[in-house]
């Protein structure tokens, strides 16, 4: 009786219900699912009822108004608790759950409260603290795939012929080449500039610096065979993003025409997937993102489809809409600097919704949990403590099967005494996130 797909009943079938019973229905419990607005064409199938309507033998959930609106409205939001998780949008006494966990997920996967007005940071990013995750104490959960999970459960008491998914953990190590070279990759006159100010401020660097212009020494910053040592070693999967901008005040990346950086972006390239870094003000520009991308192109000699915005400044609807018009298919921005844990709420893949229009787009977003600056910069965290974060995150991720991915740094990774500790925290995140 129990097979074939399940049925959403509701008296409107609208594009957001159907993104979220995608991502909740179809990504996370692996079922076949169909929206259905005539009752005469229910059949013999597991029936959802998203209505007010009363359908005997149905699972009811009563609906909250988000997913048949329009446009963009602030939300009354109310936080009480079903099977030890955080949840919103309660619904009525009849309904089968206690909360519309379809209204409840779109909110915070398509990340709708970042459409709204807030207190923006310096940097113009939304902050970690104006969420309601971070605000009542979930933003550590990948609450989404939880609630997925007690669904399911509720699920089989009504429908007990039901299967679902297994979904497998993964792992997903991310780079970001903001400062490649502590020397290299500078033009002529900023190089002889820097000679200068060493030798004028007396700070002992002079010898070094022309050691490695000279290539009689290795740049500092050049610790790429290490990290790249450290993916074969552990078997990991690993991305790795590369500015091409112009120098700014933000922007301190080598000129994309510079040899030693085109090298270095070939070489590494040539092993793992790779993707652009959009400048810091190429989050609120199409022209530099398509410049950008177009570099990139042109150095790697294929079409770029991944990227992440530098200092992670994200804009809704724009930055994402910006980038689908570049050609870019995978983001990888999703994610605070400030805080670590699920900023969409969710611990896998998905893709970006446009609320303002209601658009279902082909941009696949991968969201990060957890990134190097976050811990020792923001957090001010001991290596210790930072261990206890990373295993957390690590634990979460893997309870749900979902893909646990940080972001590193290779100035994170120097090779010297200020940052061995660092280098240690990293080898034990790559041991202990495999799958």
């Amino acid at each position: 009786m129990d097979s074939g797909p399940v049925k959403i009943y509701s008296a409107k079938d609208t594009p957001r219900l159907r993104y979220i019973a995608g991502i909740i229905l179809g990504d996370i419990l692996g079922l076949q699912w169909e929206v259905i607005t005539d009752k005469r064409k229910l059949g013999k199938h597991p029936v959802i009822n998203y209505s007010t309507d009363n359908l005997s033998g149905s699972f009811k959930i009563s609906p909250e108004s988000i997913l048949f609106e329009k446009g963009i409205f602030s939300k009354k939001i109310t936080i009480s608790e079903w099977k030890g998780l955080a949840v919103f949008f309660q619904t009525s006494s009849d309904s089968d759950l206690p909360f519309d966990v379809f209204a409840a997920s779109f909110f915070l996967v398509s990340r709708y409260e970042e459409y709204l007005e807030f207190k923006p940071d310096e940097y113009g990013r939304f902050p970690s603290s104006a969420s309601i995750a971070f605000k009542n104490g979930f933003l550590g959960k990948p609450i989404i795939d939880l609630w997925a999970k007690e669904l399911a459960k509720a699920f089989l008491k009504r429908f007990p012929n039901l299967v679902f998914r297994r979904n497998e953990y993964k792992a997903l190590l991310t780079i970001d080449t903001d400062q490649p070279f502590a020397y290299l990759g500078k033009n002529f006159l900023r190089s002889i500039g820097g000679l200068f100010h060493d030798f004028k401020n007396n700070e002992g660097h002079a010898g070094e610096r022309y050691r490695i212009l000279a290539r009689e020494e290795k740049d500092p910053y050049e610790v790429f065979d290490y990290i790249i040592d450290i993916i074969k070693t552990n078997d990991a999967t690993a991305r790795f993003f590369f500015p091409v901008g112009a120098h700014s005040k933000y922007d301190i990346n080598p000129s994309w025409k510079n040899d030693a950086y085109r090298k270095l972006i070939k070489k590494i390239s040539n092993i793992y997937k790779s993707g652009v870094h959009p400048s810091y003000s190429a989050s609120r520009s199409f022209s530099l993102i398509k410049n950008e991308t177009h570099r990139l192109k042109i150095i790697l000699g294929e079409d770029i489809l991944m990227s992440r915005f530098h200092y992670l400044r994200l804009f809704m609807p724009k930055s994402y809409n910006d980038l689908q018009k570049a050609g870019i298919t995978e983001d990888y921005t999703m994610g605070y600097p400030d805080e670590p844990g699920f900023r969409a709420g969710i611990a896998r893949p998905y893709f970006f919704y446009d609320v303002s229009e209601d658009n279902h787009t082909d941009l696949k977003i991968i969201p990060f949990q957890l990134m190097d600056g976050t811990l020792y910069d923001y957090k001010k965290l001991d290596p210790g403590s930072s261990k206890e974060v990373i295993l957390k995150l690590i634990n979460e991720t893997r309870s749900v099967g979902g893909l646990f991915v940080s972001i590193w740094h290779n100035t994170s990774l120097l090779d010297n005494e200020e940052w061995k500790d660092w280098r240690e925290v990293f080898e034990f995140m790559v041991k202990n996130q495999k799958p």
